[in-house]
């Protein structure tokens, strides 16, 4: 059985990790000039697709480093320097400043790349996702759980 205070935890550490407070001023700025419709159905699509990515390397990710050779130890102390610098960075705002800067082609589609991967998706959300399922035990279970809670914090988004 998974315990509720992991279930709160795993939930507060996605969505400092995704930030969807700190995703708004880059939709907005890459959305701009789209119709609502536009806008949504971008939105859909990036998170979409964020869910789908997420969600592979919550099942695959495990064995995906054992390919590399990677132990989960060692991942573990990588992804919580990676969740520690994300920190230090939200801290003094450089984040947030570096999203608001960027711009891209008005051409360009933005709903995968940069909003799906790497801003949603990015290193620290698929970092998190491993190291959430590997508290887990690996069990179908708790990566359902783990999963669940992904999915519901990108409907938030």
């Amino acid at each position: 059985m998974i315990e509720t205070g992991f279930l709160i935890t795993a939930f507060a550490t996605l969505f400092v990790v995704i930030d969807p407070p700190g995703l708004v001023p880059m939709f907005i700025a890459l959305t701009r000039g789209m119709s609502v419709e536009q806008r949504r159905a971008m939105a859909l699509r990036a998170c979409t697709i964020a869910a789908v990515l997420l969600t592979l390397f919550a099942i695959a990710g495990e064995a995906i480093l054992g390919f590399v050779g990677i132990s989960m130890s060692a991942f573990r102390i990588a992804g919580g320097l990676l969740l520690f610098l994300t920190a230090l960075d939200m801290l003094f705002e450089r984040r947030t400043q570096r999203r608001e800067g960027q711009q891209a082609e008005p051409d360009h589609d933005p709903s995968v790349f940069p909003l799906a991967t790497p801003l949603i998706a990015g290193p620290g959300a698929i970092a998190t996702m491993i190291l959430l399922v590997g508290q887990t035990g690996s069990t179908w279970a708790g990566t359902g759980v783990v999963v669940g809670l992904m999915l519901a914090m990108l409907l938030t988004t």
